[in-house]
This record gives C-alpha cells, structure tokens and sequence, in this order.
C-alpha cells in the first residue's frame, strides 16, 4: 500500500499482522491509541479508549502515556495536544479535517464576535484550536445542554459553530443563542423522505438521531442524544430495531454491545445506502501502523495557541465533571 498525500511514501507488508505489530510498538513506546466512535471497525478494535468528543478529551486529560495516536480528525489531535503538550501527539492522515470545523474560519468568527462584545462564546468542541482560542467555553453534544443552562437566562451567548446543534439547545433550554451558520456534511445530508420510506418498512424500529441533524429530521427521532448517548440508549432499551441517524461507525459498537438487536443506518439524500465521514474514513489500520512505528505525522501547535485554547477546555472538562458526566 502507497500511503497518500502527508505521509512517509512507505509500503505494508500484506503479510504483517497489524494488530499484533501495532500493540508491539504501543508496549514498546508507551503509546495510547484514542479512536472515535465514526472511525472503521478495525481501528475501534485496536484502540485503548473508544468514544465521543468528550470522553475523549477526558481520556486525553488523563493520559499517562508518552506518545497518543488520535485516530480521529484534525481538531480531536489538537484537543489532545493542547491538554498534554509535553506529549508527543500523533494523527494518521494529516488530512483528516472537519466540514464543520471548515465551516468556521476564525478571521471571520472573531469578526461575529466583535459585533456581540456582551456575549458569553459558547463553542462546540468540533472547531478549530484558533476557534477555541476565542472561546468562553466549549462543550460537546454531550454536555451542550447542561452548559448552557449553567449560565444566568440573561446571559446572551454567541453558539458556533453548528447551527443545527445551536438551534436544538435554544428550544431545549428556552434560550435565544445568537447562532454561527456552520454545520456538518454528515449530519445535514439526511433524506427526510428516505427517512419516512424506512420508517414505513421498519415499523416497529426506533429512530434514534445526532443532535447535529436539521430540525426537520430531529422531529421525527424517538430519541436524541450526542454518540455516546445513542449508544447506551440502544442499549438499555427493550427495543430490537433501531434506524440510527448518525455516522456509520457507531454501527459497529452498536452491534457489540446488542448482537441481537437490528441497526439500520438511514440514508442520505445521494445515492448511498449510509452515511459515511470522508475525513474520519481517511484513517486506516495500516497507518496507525506507519504512524506509530515512525512517530510521524506529529501534531505541532504553538505554545500560545496551546496556551489560550486549554482555558475554555478546561472549563468545559470541569463543568463536565460537576454535573457528573
């Protein structure tokens, strides 16, 4: 295999065991691999910690590792880098950058920013270190809710980047945030009519849904909740079939933790049977492999940037943990 663009041009050996030589170099170096839930089945596999955004930026906090792999996208690395940057941080595919976090380019945003100078920045995690570097707080789909409702109702809140995640908290929690137009490629691409199609075959089947999905796909969810969330619903509940709208990968833990139960990934509104993140499926097994033998493509960030991003990390990790999450 010729590895792509930004990365060492080196072949694999079809005849190597990669998850027997990856959990070598892991022992060998005291390296942590981190794996998104959106990330292929075997990269899940070989990880040392699955999760969301902020389980994993938990993890990251309390790594004792010397090198972490992040199998993920760009900001997931940087998030990880900004709280351990004595750590060496690693990213398989230099590549692996966000829509959403594209969607928020910080020379405009700090522009937004300045025509609201009385609002508290509220930022989701899926942004850009110089986004969170203007920020008040950041918070995940996990802990959005709870955040929000933590400051005074009369607080006025600048919400980016999603807006669809930024428009689901303002009619959970009653509040008027003032909302970035952003969004992710994944989640705004659902079919609605493809939606209703499935449901009409699958009756008895629940739908389950990412708050970054559009209102008008949110509707028709049974439940609503940030990955980890989807998860432990499909978990505990008595149901056996699921139409889940979020990133393919969480299928595959899904599928473990209820080998008896039925997912069904619903269609976007393309061609495709399921919908898949291009950047988070740039990501394969056999670079961690070249990733973590060469220790390269390492993830280097400024100790400024470092330094003004890890305040409203911080904050966010340790509201997290007062509200018990």
């Amino acid at each position: 295999m010729l590895l792509q663009k930004g990365y060492l041009d080196i072949k694999v050996d079809p005849a190597l065991d990669l998850f027997e030589e990856i959990n070598y170099l892991k022992k060998e170096k005291n390296a942590v691999i981190l794996a998104h839930y959106y990330q292929n089945s075997d990269i899940q596999d070989i990880a040392d910690y699955i999760g969301d955004s902020l389980g994993l930026a938990q993890q990251a906090q309390k790594s004792q590792a010397d090198i972490i792999l992040f199998a993920g996208v760009h900001f997931m690395a940087e998030t990880a880098k900004i709280l351990n940057p004595g750590k060496k941080v690693l990213i398989p595919d230099l590549n692996a950058g966000c829509s959403l976090a594209d969607s928020c380019p910080p020379t405009k945003f700090s522009a937004f920013k300045a025509q609201h100078p009385d609002h508290i920045v509220i930022t989701y995690v899926n942004c850009t270190a110089e986004i969170k570097a203007l920020s008040d707080i950041i918070c995940t789909s996990s802990n959005a809710v709870q955040i929000v409702e933590s400051l005074p109702k009369e607080q006025p809140i600048i919400f980016a980047p999603d807006k669809n995640l930024g428009a689901y908290i303002n009619k959970k929690t009653g509040r008027n945030m003032v909302l970035w137009d952003g969004s992710c490629q994944v989640h705004e691409i659902f079919s609605l009519e493809k939606l209703i199609k499935l449901k009409i075959q699958n009756p008895n089947a629940k739908i389950i849904a990412h708050p970054e999905c559009e209102a008008v796909i949110l509707e028709h969810a049974d439940f609503i909740g940030s990955t980890t969330a989807l998860l432990n619903y499909s978990k505990k509940s008595l149901d056996k079939e699921f139409i889940v709208l979020t990133e393919t990968g969480i299928l595959h833990q899904m599928q473990k933790a209820s080998p008896d139960k039925t997912f069904i990934p619903a269609p976007p509104n393309n061609s495709c049977a399921c919908n898949d993140c291009p950047y988070m499926k740039l990501n394969t097994l056999e670079k961690i492999y070249i990733t973590l033998k060469h220790e390269q493509p390492e993830l280097i960030m400024s100790t400024e940037l470092i330094n003004k991003a890890k305040a409203p990390i911080l904050k966010m990790l340790e509201l997290s943990a007062k509200f018990g999450l």
